[in-house]
């Protein structure tokens, strides 16, 4: 399907007596969301580290041998996303070396990696093929051999990591955490019977009835070992949460800043409802994302919402490619229509946003050809016009239609009826927070962390 892909997941506990591996592993089948591409987990128990990773998704990935085997009251676990390039096991986090001495997990992205590569050479370090996760993996460890504490290593490292990050830390008796000063992607601090927990998502701290306590601020370093939790602030906080965090990418049972997830996709379904009511006999949520939104739509105007495309839920990455035939029909591999729902009917289509619109197009001649009168297409986002740096895996621009088409040339493109984006404004009143707490770069081109050599490729004000 057409969607943009978050980067990472990241996991972390600790608490003696816990079951680390086995909390982490459910951890990370409630983030699976995150990244359908490779998973791992790494566990201490103060005098070793073990690790066990793979790819493919979670259920794939352990079996309750794996986990028996990963003793220990610390963990540390990591889902990455999936790329189209195919999943290739180096990719795999945590990060580990052949000292076994520190692990790393890392949700986000770094677009400039001139100071920890300069620090790495200068120290006799190659740093060829390294990955950003492994550049800051690899600056850490070096504090760490040279005698100092896990968070002064951190601490050191910090102001050479530009970019995004939600990162966490591991050795044989800690777990660290540290965000950036923007705090673009979301960390959560849960507590468990005495123990604590690190999480993408608070979605996932439900999964462990775990209690949240509160979010890792931006630029914040939280280290957690048996003296308890630890606090630094290592920069000052100046929050800027990836607003497609809201829109699409995390669980709508989730929290951010605060605010229920499902609450503000259905806050977008009824200013969608307010700027563009269309007299239509149905409403149909494009699965599954889409889902509050058309019911905050359907439920503004007084339409009825039904479920007339079907997801199969179940497809997830495969590594079996089909046939020239239903590669042809990709999208009915993972929607079908309920024809008695649509037929005859002016339908109004709900989506939360259009990347190269090629999807978009299938989806609506599905639709058409399932007997619809009519298929209004209705966006639940503002048209996303910029690439994104941060951890998204996202299309260069010139593949992104909404910065090469009108939204008329967007509309014969996809073949709709009419076809509408919601406002900017109507985008941030439905978060119900102030503008100035989101990074909002693929709907304006604002980057809030230098983006370096990237900007050059960048066409803004389109």
């Amino acid at each position: 399907m057409e969607k943009l892909n978050e980067k990472c997941a990241v996991f972390g506990i600790y608490g003696r007596g816990l079951d680390a591996a086995r909390l982490t592993y459910f951890g990370l089948y409630a983030l699976q969301h995150r990244g359908q591409e490779s998973s791992g987990i790494s566990t201490g128990d103060g005098k070793t580290i073990k690790t066990h990773k793979s790819t493919g998704l979670v259920a794939q990935v352990y079996t309750e041998d794996d986990l028996h085997k990963l003793q220990g009251y610390i963990a540390i676990g990591h889902n990455r996303y999936s790329t189209s390039g195919g999943s290739l096991f180096q990719h795999t986090q945590p990060v580990t070396d052949k000292d076994n001495i520190l692990i790393t997990a890392h949700n986000g992205n770094l677009p400039r990696l001139e100071k920890l590569k300069g620090f790495l050479v200068e120290k006799g370090i190659d740093t060829e093929g390294f990955n950003d996760t492994e550049h800051i993996h690899s600056t850490v460890s070096w504090y760490l051999k040279h005698g100092e504490t896990l968070e002064n290593a951190i601490a050191k490292t910090f102001p050479l990591m530009t970019g995004a990050f939600s990162l966490l830390f591991m050795t044989k008796d800690k777990v660290a955490a540290v965000r950036d000063s923007y705090g673009i992607r979301p960390l959560s601090i849960g507590t468990l019977n005495g123990g604590y927990i690190f999480s993408s998502e608070t979605c996932a701290l439900d999964t462990v009835s775990a209690k949240n306590l509160r979010d890792v601020t931006p630029g914040e370093l939280v280290v957690i070992s048996e003296k308890g939790l630890k606090s630094q602030i290592l920069a000052k906080p100046n929050q800027k949460l990836d607003i497609f965090e809201f829109v699409y990418f995390s669980r709508p049972d989730s929290k951010l800043l605060g605010k229920r997830v499902y609450k503000m996709r259905e806050n977008l379904g009824k200013l969608l409802a307010k700027e563009y009511p269309i007299k239509a006999d149905v409403v149909i949520p494009v699965p599954e994302s889409s889902i509050p939104a058309a019911t905050g739509y359907a439920n503004a105007l007084k339409i009825p919402l039904e479920f007339g495309l079907v997801k199969n839920r179940y497809i997830g990455r495969t590594f079996i490619m089909p046939d020239q035939k239903l590669r042809d029909r990709g999208v009915q591999m993972k929607l079908n229509p309920i024809e008695e729902l649509i037929i005859g009917k002016k339908v109004v289509l709900i989506d939360d946003s259009i990347v190269r619109g090629t999807t978009s197009k299938k989806i609506v001649s599905m639709v058409r050809n399932a007997g619809a009168k009519e298929v209004h297409l209705l966006i639940s986002s503002p048209p996303v016009k910029y690439p994104d740096f941060y951890g998204i895996n996202t299309p260069f621009q010139k593949d992104l239609i909404a910065a090469n088409m009108t939204v008329s040339e967007i509309e014969k493109f996809v073949g709709a009826d009419s076809l509408n984006f919601l406002s900017y404004e109507a985008l941030i009143k439905a978060t119900e927070l102030p503008e100035s707490l989101f990074c909002t770069s693929c709907f304006t081109g604002k980057y809030p962390i230098d983006i370096g050599d990237n900007a050059k490729h960048i066409r803004f004000g389109v």
